[in-house]
């Protein structure tokens, strides 16, 4: 599993001109599945990015995690973390899973945030739609897993 965390001072997803998902200040995560991830891996995702000390402290230094701010998690699914564009300039999808492998993943991953403690609102699955967020920072982390 893939993730690509932006700490934001806000975030929300549209669908259709519809707020489907909203944050204040916190993580946006952006979550890709490949194909051989499994709940135990979406899990321990989910325990590094509540973890993850990139939120800022008193005096400003990134030293807090979302488990010690009670921040809040904007969850994205993104086949696209799993693009590969060493050949060609068009990028090749095979190493995303397909949405029944995925999905489901996700969810877990989601699960698992919020019963660390995190306020967690999500996207939809599948649809497309408009992210709008405020980097802070800018603060922008790739994880792998």
């Amino acid at each position: 599993m893939r993730a690509l965390v932006q700490r934001v001072s806000r975030a929300r997803v549209l669908i259709e001109g519809d707020v489907v998902g909203e944050i204040g200040a916190g993580l946006c995560v952006f979550v890709g599945v490949t194909h051989d991830d499994d709940a135990a891996r979406a899990r321990r995702l989910a325990e590094k990015v509540w973890q993850l000390r990139v939120l800022a402290d008193d005096e400003g230094v990134m030293n807090r995690s979302l488990a010690e701010t009670a921040g809040e998690a904007l969850v994205v699914s993104q086949f696209t973390l799993y693009g590969d564009t060493h050949r060609g300039r068009r990028p090749s999808w095979i190493d995303a899973a397909p949405g029944e492998v995925a999905e489901p993943l996700v969810d877990v991953f989601c699960a698992a945030l919020r019963d660390l403690g995190a306020r967690v609102a999500t996207g939809r699955f599948g649809a497309h739609m408009d992210v709008e967020l405020v980097n802070d920072g800018p603060v922008t982390i790739s994880l792998e897993l």
